[in-house]
């Protein structure tokens, strides 16, 4: 499998392509006046606690304040249990002992805001680089479950337990305070082996290692001086964060059409990840750098409900706060078999379409998909594992249940930042994004039923309707009969007026 990335930078955004043998898989967006926060750590405020909820709410700078539950603080056990080291069964002390009003705590942004609800926090602070992730609050060496080589992951296990002790060893003889911070102090580090550190060097690795506990320190005590709240840290723009965790061995080229931005990518891959540095090319070309590529044009059928299917077949997908459904139609796919073949034909291809469709729309949380009722058990499972083996090169982590008697899939894939959908458009104010609109003929009905209201509740010479053109056509052709009926029975003569500003829902019924 050959994979490029295309990179598009203007002002006001940067656009970043993801194509597989030459199809769109993911799209990834940041707009100068509306930045991603993930990643980014605060000194936050503690503005409320809800015990009822176990969370808080804090302030950390931005609109809306940020959600902290119980289950994401952080507190070493010396702080929270007066110097002594309890059992690991001993449970944490409720949210209301731990947090009050006013209290200032380093937390990290794992989602960013979506929709109404505010962006989510965790005091399990992590700080990622090429090859491993930092975890100042423990002690544990994980490696990336992509990594199935026994051998290889001793091998990375050995290389950061000696990396962390090397460190360690100095962090030791600056200090023996024991303290909320003593963790960070003592190099009390733990560690996770990314995917991009298989067969990686062992100095790279412990480079990256000494790196990441040198920046948490500086992290940490800008922490201990600040008393306000602030930003600490921010994670890379989008751009040097795509070389720094997208980038694997099977990308081919790696094209970007600003000259500037082209060469801020050299010097960071000169200086990081220099095994890169041969691959980025910058784009000259007179035709847009997405248009050459198909882009543009995949960018726009990703905002439709519909997507068709090679066969004939369709899926509908719909999106909304609580969850997303995905319907599975044969559509105008008649088979060549029998009717259980179609069906089962259409659903592999819906599980590999539709996992596509997840990464590129970047759609998260609960996903219902409704693929077409089969008979056969076995048609079932190679359905499910069909899916499950598309959604392998999803770096979001996706949970797939079985496929039931109705022939749904419930599954999860884990959402922090907008969909693509909610980045690039906004709710119809038509509609109010119900995604439907009255009709003419229920909009005059109402305007009939508002001029008995109006005329029975005040003396009135003449009533003037103001509404659309498409309504005011409606009331004086196919309505015209009732109209007619209407002011004869209230006795006053009613007046029609087109609106052009006027939506189809909008109507006045005005006293004269």
């Amino acid at each position: 499998m050959s994979a490029e990335i295309l990179i598009n930078v203007t002002p006001q955004e940067s656009r970043v392509a993801l194509l597989e043998n030459g199809i769109l898989q993911e799209l990834m967006i940041e707009r100068s006046s509306s930045q991603g926060i993930v990643g980014n750590i605060y000194k936050g405020k503690v503005c409320r606690v809800l015990p009822g909820m176990e969370a808080a709410f804090i302030d950390i700078g931005q609109e809306k304040a940020a959600f902290l539950h119980a289950s994401d603080l952080r507190f070493p056990k010396a702080q929270l249990f007066n110097g002594d080291e309890p059992d690991e069964e001993i449970k944490q002390p409720p949210i209301s002992h731990l947090l009050h009003e006013g209290k200032y705590v380093l937390v990290q942004v794992i989602k960013d805001p979506l929709g109404t609800k505010g962006a989510r926090l965790t005091m399990h602070v992590t700080i990622p680089s090429r090859y491993v992730v930092l975890m100042p609050d423990t002690e544990t060496i994980g490696v990336s479950s992509k990594i199935d080589d026994d051998e290889e992951r001793k091998r990375l296990k050995d290389i950061i337990d000696s990396g962390r002790q090397e460190d360690k060893k100095e962090a030791e003889l600056l200090t023996e305070e024991v303290s909320p911070n003593a963790i960070s102090k003592l190099g009390k580090f733990g560690y996770i082996a990314r995917t991009a550190a298989e067969g990686i060097g062992e100095d790279a690795i412990k480079a990256d290692i000494s790196f990441l506990s040198k920046l948490w320190k500086k992290v940490n005590d800008a922490s201990d001086l600040q008393t306000e709240t602030r930003k600490i840290y921010s994670d890379l723009p989008l751009v040097q964060r795509v070389l720094r965790d997208l980038v694997a061995e099977d990308i081919e080229s790696i094209q970007v059409d600003s000259s500037t931005t082209y060469r801020n990518l050299l010097e960071f891959s000169n200086t990081f990840i220099p095994e890169l540095t041969d691959k980025i090319e910058l784009y000259e070309g007179k035709r847009p750098i997405f248009d050459i590529h198909s882009v543009e044009e995949e960018i726009q059928k990703s905002l439709k409900r519909k997507v068709t299917l090679k066969s004939g077949g369709y899926l509908i997908i719909d999106q909304t706060e609580a969850m997303t459904t995905i319907d599975v139609n044969t559509g105008g796919f008649v088979g060549h078999r029998n009717l259980e073949e179609t069906i089962f034909k259409t659903n592999l291809e819906a599980a590999q379409t539709l996992a596509r469709q997840l990464r590129l729309r970047n759609l998260g949380g609960i996903i219902i998909l409704d693929f077409i009722d089969m008979q056969q058990e076995q048609h079932k499972e190679q359905v499910t594992a069909a899916l499950e083996k598309a959604l392998e090169s999803d770096s979001a982590k996706t949970s797939v249940t079985t496929l039931s008697s109705l022939g749904l899939v419930e599954m999860t894939r884990k959402r922090t930042r907008e969909s693509l959908e909610h980045i690039l458009c906004e709710s119809c104010s038509t509609c109010e994004g119900r995604g439907y609109i009255k009709t003419a003929t229920t909009v005059c009905y109402e305007i009939f039923r508002e001029i008995l209201r109006e005329s029975r509740q005040f003396d009135a010479r003449e009533l003037l309707v103001l509404a659309s053109l498409d309504v005011t056509d409606l009331l004086l052709d196919e309505e015209s009969d009732s109209l007619a009926e209407l002011q004869e029975f209230i006795g006053v003569p009613i007046r029609f007026q087109a609106e052009s500003l006027y939506t189809q829902e909008q109507f006045d019924v005005v006293l004269l």
